[in-house]
């Protein structure tokens, strides 16, 4: 039987591409002049890059799947060093288990799905897809959140507050340069997790509970909502750039609506582009359209885009369009951080 090593080797790691050495400008505008998803590609990354140049929006992020697993976390960390997004909304897994478990220093390995999913559970290996982790190092991933748990005051906290908490951990403990948690944290990027639980954190976070004496620590979906509703309030026009779709899509979608709950005025999202593989013809929420979402007053539709391709080959392709076309460079910072931690 092979024993982990085979499994689990530095010349198979992940490498996270860097959109900063490929200009892709020119494939882009020639997608343009094509057909089918192409099209819809450049047309998608001029969406976006109509966001980054529109002075009054502020741009939010949704990430879904196991996106930092297949080598695209680099392009967040550049996102949001250059100033091209203002918050994220996430799942857990691509935040927690895969940003904070790489910047504990542990990796992600290229596999394959052709392999006896029984012999890695044996070696204590977990499979995504055609990648691999180590389930030892996820379990202290787990309990370094447990850790972070134990450390903070006990009361309810939203799961941006508390991933701030990990992003101060890893500044404190000189941890994780180059992560998603620790740059969003340095430069006043919030991020969500609305399903907070679903996560590597959630075990950390019962495990805290359950051996706690008193007073707990625990996460308030409903302060996220809250958070997330004044970022739109203070914002005014805002853009949403999913990949995915999911909860981290529907929560931010959502805040127009909480506005009119709460009889605040605001605009529906001024732009949205979506990369997914799903479609509508299931009912799933992923593969609904931003033009449904028009009817919940959610999403106008002058500037929205639909891309149907996989994320690892869109994503790339959109965002270092926008960084090379250059206009995050005179973009100004919201740091909707600072504003929710003053409150």
């Amino acid at each position: 039987m092979p024993n982990k090593q085979d499994y689990l080797n530095q010349a198979n790691l992940v490498e996270h591409i860097d959109i900063k050495k490929f200009n892709v400008v020119d494939l882009v505008d020639a997608m343009g002049k094509t057909a089918f998803q192409a099209r819809n590609l450049h047309r998608a990354a001029n969406i976006y890059t109509r966001m980054i140049d529109d002075t009054n929006c502020s741009i939010i992020l949704t990430l879904a799947g196991s996106l930092f697993s297949a080598g695209l976390k680099n392009i967040v960390v550049d996102m949001i060093k250059h100033n091209m997004i203002d918050a994220i909304v996430s799942t857990g897994a691509v935040i927690v288990d895969q940003d904070f478990f790489e910047a504990l220093g542990y990796k992600h390995y290229q596999g394959t799905q052709f392999v006896d999913d029984n012999e890695l559970r044996e070696l204590m290996i977990d499979r995504i897809y055609d990648t691999y982790i180590d389930e030892e190092d996820l379990r202290v991933c787990d309990m370094t959140t447990a850790k972070i748990a134990n450390s903070l005051p006990p009361r309810a906290y939203s799961s941006r507050e508390f991933i701030w908490a990990m992003g101060k951990y890893l500044v404190d403990n000189n941890l994780g340069e180059g992560s998603v948690v620790r740059t969003a944290y340095e430069c006043g990027v919030p991020i969500f997790v609305p399903a907070f639980s679903d996560c590597s954190a959630g075990f950390g976070l019962i495990h805290h509970q359950f051996h706690a004496k008193g007073e707990v620590v625990s996460i308030d979906s409903a302060k996220d909502f809250l958070e997330l509703t004044k970022i739109k309030i203070a914002a005014g026009d805002t853009g949403i750039f999913m990949v995915g779709g999911g909860v981290p899509k529907n929560f931010t979608q959502d805040v127009v609506v909480a506005c009119e709950i709460l009889e605040v005025e605001a605009d529906m999202h001024k732009y949205a582009v979506q990369i997914t593989v799903a479609d509508e013809r299931d009912g799933g929420l992923s593969g609904s359209t931003l033009k449904e979402a028009s009817s919940w007053g959610k999403v106008e539709t002058t500037y929205e885009q639909m891309v149907f391709s996989e994320a690892t080959i869109a994503l790339p392709l959109i965002a270092a369009y926008a960084y090379h076309k250059g206009d995050w460079k005179s973009r100004k910072a919201h740091n909707y951080s600072g504003m929710l931690n003053s409150k």
